[in-house]
């Protein structure tokens, strides 16, 4: 199994922003003991988690509950301990969790197993309030467990920094090329569709436009949609240039990648093959979704989310009544074959949480077997509750995504060549500057004037030294 073995820096004393508290001088002052109460008979853990039964992630909450607490403390009852395992059930918005999280753990305090948002990893172990898995349960026992084995190596970056394990992915999903195949066939296209680079991308979406009434690509941009501007439209592109948007200790600035990135854009814009308009409502996704499966766009950029969620038949929110044979799916191409990053033909995003260990807790032996158990496949396979979803398992995914088509297309093709948002504190301040550059390009701006204007944006926000290029 591929990882380094690089020390990474003991963080003593520095700042953490959460929600605009900073935090300050949280350095440990006791090292993370793995032997600590490793034969204990008598033992009481805690986890954390933002999902409340009856409320927020109702499903993971009723399963940690009726199914895992159970579960794991008869098993562990068989083997002689008397375990006692407490949920701290959570509903408060994101950023309010992760600020109780945060405070938590700098006191020494908090749960034993804390579920984190994936994004947030970086922030923490900076911080010094989460440690790699080696440090506070020993390498001997993080490297024998078997499940790593059934986690993608791309996966299992959701939970590393800097090269280390610091916790276990818990889920995650994958960005594709969705089309309209009854549209590619109006437009003389095939319906199984498959480009290898932007150009190929572009020349479908050129014969597409001739449809009368029909957008031919919705490649997010624009700050009213947020976030999904930066995941389902500038990471993906940017990945497909050869670039991270965070490598070798910088942002990406005023580079060749993001001039690229840009680029695309001006391209899609200025030859009216995307809706211009769309990009700029407060509403613009949801339009998009609406619109896709009205027939009225023909290739849309998405998460897996997209097929189960919104287009499924029954229960989505832009129900598709024809969409296990209306709608196609595609790899995202790199700018050209070989150009991803990583040398890669075909690059993706995806996001997820990860489980960590909490260096303070009184049983670090125990706390990893409970992690564990939480991520063996049986347990994971549970905690879908009989729903199609892709996790961080292979072998689960190859039994529960059999009658899924796409969903079992991503987890075979897509999650071994995915990459995840870095886990920065400054990541945010460089999403929103990434969605201004795409509303500039969108309004007639020069890739090149809004890559100066994007720069000098970072540059405030992270400082010069954090910037590449330009």
């Amino acid at each position: 199994m591929r990882r380094t073995t690089t020390t990474a820096p003991r963080v003593v004393c520095c700042l953490l922003a959460v929600s605009g508290l900073l935090t300050g001088c949280l350095g440990r002052t006791r090292e993370a003991d793995p032997t600590r109460n490793a034969d204990a008979k008598e033992v009481t853990l805690t986890i954390v988690a933002n999902a409340v039964s009856g409320g927020k992630n109702a499903r993971g909450a009723d399963w940690i509950t009726n199914w895992v607490i159970p579960r794991f403390t008869e098993a562990q009852r068989a083997k002689g301990v008397a375990m006692t395992v407490r949920f701290e059930q959570n509903g408060a918005g994101d950023e309010d969790f992760k600020t109780k999280v945060a405070l938590d753990l700098k006191t020494g305090g908090g749960a034993d197993v804390v579920e984190l948002d994936g994004i947030w990893l970086g922030e923490f172990a900076q911080a010094g309030q989460v440690r790699p898995l080696d440090e506070v349960v020993g390498a001997a026992e993080v490297d024998a467990w078997d499940g790593w084995r059934q986690i993608p190596d791309a996966v299992q970056g959701l939970g590393e920094f800097e090269g280390r394990r610091y916790g276990v992915p818990m889920g995650t999903d994958g960005r594709v090329l969705f089309y309209n195949k009854k549209l590619f066939a109006q437009a003389g296209l095939p319906v199984q569709w498959q480009p290898r680079s932007w150009d190929d991308l572009l020349d479908a979406a050129a014969k597409l436009k001739a449809l009368p009434g029909v957008w031919p690509l919705q490649l997010n941009a624009g700050t009213a949609m947020g976030e999904a501007t930066t995941m389902q439209g500038v990471l993906p592109a940017l990945a497909g240039t050869g670039a991270l948007v965070h490598q070798d200790g910088k942002w990406q600035g005023d580079t060749a990648h993001v001039r690229d990135v840009l680029g695309l854009y001006r391209r899609i814009h200025r030859d009216g093959l995307a809706d211009p308009v769309l990009q700029q409502e407060a509403n613009g996704r949801e339009r998009s979704f609406a619109l896709f499966a009205e027939n009225r766009i023909g290739i849309l950029l998405e998460s897996d989310y997209f097929w189960r969620s919104v287009l499924d038949p029954v229960g989505g929110v832009a129900r598709m009544a024809d969409r296990d044979t209306a709608v196609g799916w595609a790899l995202i191409p790199a700018r050209r074959p070989g150009a991803g990053v990583g040398g890669q033909d075909f690059v993706s995003t995806s996001g997820g949480g990860v489980r960590v260990i909490n260096p303070d807790t009184r049983y670090p032996r125990q706390a990893w077997e409970f992690l564990r158990f939480l991520n063996s496949a049986e347990a994971v396979k549970s905690s879908l509750a009989g729903t199609a979803q892709i996790t961080q398992r292979q072998d689960v995914n190859d039994e529960v995504l059999a009658g899924d088509p796409v969903l079992g297309f991503i987890a075979d093709r897509v999650l071994p060549i995915t990459r995840y948002r870095p886990p920065l504190a400054d990541y945010p301040k460089v999403s929103a500057a990434l969605q201004q550059a795409t509303a500039d390009v969108v309004a007639g701006r020069e890739p090149e004037q809004a890559a100066r204007s994007y720069r000098e944006a970072l540059v405030k926000a992270v400082g010069e030294d954090s910037v590449a290029g330009g």
